[in-house]
């Protein structure tokens, strides 16, 4: 019914290592790399007294700046005479390499499938009806719950497709276990709790798989997440596994990594995501008229998110201390903090107002037709009279009875 976009979400893996640069010298392309200095080193631009202090080995000479600006000009007017179709030949070998051959998604399930961890969710996807397609709309991966659909983009060098395979893999799992609920669904507190486990969750798993592909041969996936900024997660994930492998069926490397993630700062980038989802509410999830503060993160759901398809579950024995241990739900960056406590403050006062026209008495009984006119109570007061009027002929008994109907007075003798 509710589905989780990555729209806020970021990978956090390095560049991407097939955007590279190739350098032209003399209308050839001897030489690629993947960096380029802003400021290159000009060494005409240095004064010679500058040079002569400084060693021989690390400067060129000026007789080799001159002969080599000679030779230089001499292979450019000689490269002038190639033929074009050597220098389209070149351009076309370039721009190859410069494009990602691995756009085939079948050769990107082939490498996830040597993953034992992987293969089974990949089994477990299809089964389900799951379809794994590659687009150019999207940035990088992306799940679609309505359809079952799995997009990956397929631009992106093949570790970066494998890892985000993995991810959304992972994501498809939740999805049947029944642990991908919309954060937004519950309080703001639980909603922050929820939103973290879930993400913690795919990066956990993403780098379980990449651990299994380098065991099988294929290392390109874990070197490029043990280099990335998610090295902290596959450290405390390879700790585990390398001193005991049955770790990694057990749950304790997962559950190590998990720990982990919530160590560092990621609270804070993931909370400031949901946080402005709760102010943007296009969906009427927190102060719409179907405010819903009634479900609560239980143990049940964290160990549905822990679940695997083989192996003991992960988080399980750690649910309780999940879902109250401020290492775990604590808001700790300070402008987060503040934000969400306007949120609640806002959604427990729209609570408070609409309870309190809910129970105002005959608030819908006392309309009467389509009449603006509102029909009091009748009641009958008596008041007693002052001695002075006790004889008075219009009121002998010395009473008074007044009757309130429709707003106005009436007084019965």
């Amino acid at each position: 019914m509710y589905d989780i976009t990555d729209s806020t979400i970021e990978i956090l893996l390095t560049p991407d290592s097939s955007s590279k640069v190739a350098y032209t010298i003399n209308n050839k392309q001897p030489v690629r790399s993947t960096i380029i200095s802003d400021e290159p080193l000009f060494f005409m631009d240095y004064d010679h007294d500058i040079i002569e202090e400084e060693d021989d080995d690390i400067y060129l000479s000026d007789e080799f700046l001159v002969d080599n600006n000679h030779n230089s000009s001499k292979d450019y007017f000689c490269n002038q005479q190639s033929s074009t179709n050597n220098i389209m030949n070149e351009f076309t070998e370039n721009k190859d390499f410069n494009t990602n051959p691995n756009s085939d998604i079948q050769a990107i399930i082939k490498i996830i499938s040597k993953s034992r961890y992987a293969n089974e969710l990949l089994k477990s996807a299809i089964s389900d009806g799951a379809n794994i397609e590659l687009s150019n709309h999207i940035e990088k991966s992306l799940y679609i719950k309505e359809n079952r659909t799995i997009l990956i983009n397929p631009e992106l060098s093949e570790e970066n497709q494998v890892l985000l395979l993995a991810k959304e893999l992972r994501r498809a799992w939740q999805h049947k276990s029944g642990a991908l609920i919309q954060p937004l669904l519950f309080y703001p507190d639980q909603a922050i709790s929820v939103n973290r486990n879930q993400h913690a969750d795919l990066t956990i798993n993403m780098v379980r798989i990449a651990w299994e592909l380098q065991l099988a041969g294929y290392k390109k996936a874990w070197e490029k997440a043990e280099n990335s900024s998610l090295s902290d997660i596959c450290h405390a994930f390879a700790k585990e596994a390398f001193m005991d492998f049955r770790t990694i069926n057990n749950g304790k490397a997962a559950s190590s990594a998990f720990e982990a993630w919530f160590l560092s700062e990621r609270c804070n980038k993931f909370d400031k995501s949901l946080i402005q989802e709760m102010l943007a509410d296009d969906q009427g999830y927190i102060f719409g008229e179907d405010m819903n503060s009634g479900i609560s993160v239980t143990q049940e759901l964290i160990s549905a998110l822990g679940s695997v398809p083989y192996g003991k579950n992960y988080l399980s024995q750690y649910a309780h201390i999940i879902i109250s241990d401020p290492v775990f739900t604590e808001v700790r960056d300070r402008a987060n903090a503040n934000f969400l406590w306007f949120i609640k403050f806002e959604r427990s006062f729209r609570e408070t107002e609409q309870e309190l026209q809910n129970e105002i008495p005959g608030n819908k009984q006392n309309t009467v037709g389509n009449s603006d006119e509102t029909r009091f109570t009748a009641e009958i007061i008596k008041l007693p009279v002052s001695k002075k009027k006790k004889h008075d002929k219009n009121n002998e008994n010395g009473t008074g009875e007044i009757i309130w109907l429709h707003g106005w007075s009436t007084t019965i003798r």
